[in-house]
């Protein structure tokens, strides 16, 4: 009888089941090394953390793990050129910046020596493998040309939209009606969710999981794409890089989970795959091949090319839209005024019938998810890796193999670009003149100062169909009711692959003509 990984090495379970028991050992005897007087430490900033020979900043960095964003805000805050460099465990630097120069240069201007290179890859392959979010080349210029192709047909616009409105209609509404009707407690942060899953795999897939049917126990993919989705998250914020490597070579702890969920989501989409190519050789009409699988399968994509980047267009499409409604909708819950002009715009288009072209005209209302995403963006941070030596614009050195990231939760809080009322939610800002006035007009900002859904040439292809989808729910959600958080206190945002409202967003829904 063979054993396992566990069995057959009891010191492996021991250290690497949680990497709580692994780091602190490690940092423990990194430090009685650097703390050493003959060992001077390497030259730093004033506003960039103490770094020790070999080691870099990683005490620091341990310290602060579980407040990153906070920390990395605070020391770029302090740099003239909004700019820090943050050497680790064998002097391996990761470059962060919320200068907006830069970051037209790294997804621009120099977009090529800025891959996302094999550190990056490695963190989310198990999960999306080679799809078009994870991979450079020949391989991301093939996928991206059919994703725009795609993405561009008016018939999968109109698809995407049929698709969003069937969903509002016939589940979100009567979901909240009901909660409405019986006074209970929502979680608006998990209906969304639910919500934005259905869309998704209904436009990605032709599948519906019917995960806003809340008398049903949540979906084995739903469950397996959320657990596989966190844990590649957190390898990201492992002080030593080699930790959640060795826990999967070993099969143990948090990647034994990670590998389970992945090998249930790929399960499933193969088995999904085989059903759709099985329906469009019978032909079962035109509506059935309307979503991107049957698109895809249709041009003659197909195995784990097609699954990877099926399972991409999920992740980018369910998270990050739900993510962004949910800060929004607490942010109104703060803010009456803002809600009353949203309302103010949306009633009479709603009053007409709120289809594909009256969304057109919601500029107030992209405004507030402009403004939202500003503060508590679905996406903190994102990261490449330099293929050649190089200078950032502000005179930064950047090195063959450092980590260069831009990070659009920094940049929404930097006063150098948003003015001393940074961390105000003010709509407004979006504007060129009054929202008042007859026809506002939204103003053009630089997406390298916004770059909540990148920029340059890897900018979202789903970006407008994101916006359609937002507007169309919030419209819809805020003509019918309030939402009012049970909870006062302000909620914790966490940065995981797409960011949550910790704890989720606990709300009652009354109905406007209780109001």
């Amino acid at each position: 009888m063979s054993l396992s990984s566990r069995e057959r090495f009891p010191l492996v379970q021991l250290f690497f089941t949680n990497s709580f028991i692994l780091v602190p050992f490690l940092i423990i005897i990194i430090s009685l090394f650097s703390s050493y007087p003959t060992k001077k430490t390497l030259e730093t900033t004033t506003y960039e953390p103490p770094s020790y020979p070999l080691i870099g900043s990683i005490l620091s960095f341990n310290k602060n793990r579980h407040r990153l964003l906070q920390w990395y805000t605070e020391l770029l805050r302090l740099s003239p050129t909004q700019t820090i460099s943050i050497p680790l465990l064998g002097n391996r630097r990761t470059i962060i910046t919320t200068n907006p120069q830069n970051v037209e240069y790294i997804l621009k201007t120099n977009f090529f020596n800025f891959p996302k290179g094999k550190p990056f890859t490695d963190l989310l392959g198990d999960l999306l493998g080679k799809g078009i979010f994870n991979v450079d080349g020949h391989s991301w210029s093939s996928q991206r040309k059919l994703a725009c192709h795609k993405f561009s047909t008016r018939s999968l616009r109109s698809f995407a939209f049929e698709v969003l409105k069937d969903e509002v209609e016939t589940r979100l509404v009567p979901v909240l009606s009901a909660a409405a009707y019986v006074g209970t407690t929502v979680d608006f942060q998990d209906v969304l969710k639910r919500f934005a899953f259905d869309v998704v795999s209904k436009v990605s897939l032709g599948w519906d999981p019917d995960c806003l049917d809340l008398t049903r126990p949540v979906n084995p993919f739903v469950h397996a794409f959320d657990t596989a989705a966190e844990i590649s998250a957190r390898r990201a914020t492992e002080p030593v890089y080699a930790v959640w490597k060795v826990k999967r070579v070993f099969n143990v702890g948090s990647e034994r989970r990670l590998r389970e969920a992945i090998r249930t989501v790929h399960v499933l989409v193969f088995e999904i795959v085989r059903a759709k190519k099985k329906s469009l050789e019978i032909g079962t009409g035109e509506e059935a091949k309307q979503d991107l699988l049957s698109r895809f399968l249709a041009a003659g994509h197909g195995g784990e090319a097609v699954r990877d980047m099926v399972i991409s267009f999920i992740m980018a499409g369910r998270d990050t839209t739900s993510a962004a409604m949910t800060w929004l909708f607490w942010l109104l819950t703060e803010n009456d005024d803002v809600e009353k002009k949203i309302l103010e715009e949306v009633d009479p288009l709603v009053s007409l019938g709120l289809g594909f072209e009256e969304l057109k005209e919601m500029s107030y209302t992209k405004a507030c998810l402009c403004e939202a995403m500003r503060l508590y963006p679905p996406v903190s941070w994102d990261s490449k890796h330099a293929a050649n030596d190089n200078v950032l614009p502000d005179g930064t050195r950047v090195l063959r193999g450092d980590k260069v990231t831009y990070f659009p939760y920094g940049m929404g809080r930097m006063e150098k670009l948003w003015g001393k009322n940074w961390e105000e939610f003010e709509p407004n800002r979006w504007f060129d003149s009054e929202p008042g006035s007859i026809r506002p007009v939204l103003k053009p900002i630089s997406p390298f100062k916004f770059p909540v859904f990148q920029a340059g040439p890897r900018v979202c292809v789903g970006k407008e169909m994101a916006f359609m989808q937002m507007k169309y729910v919030v419209g819809s959600v805020l003509s019918r009711f309030e939402i009012v958080p049970v909870n006062k206190d302000r909620p914790v945002f966490v940065p995981l692959l797409t960011a949550q409202m910790a704890g989720g967003l606990k709300v009652k829904i009354k109905r406007r003509s209780q109001c």
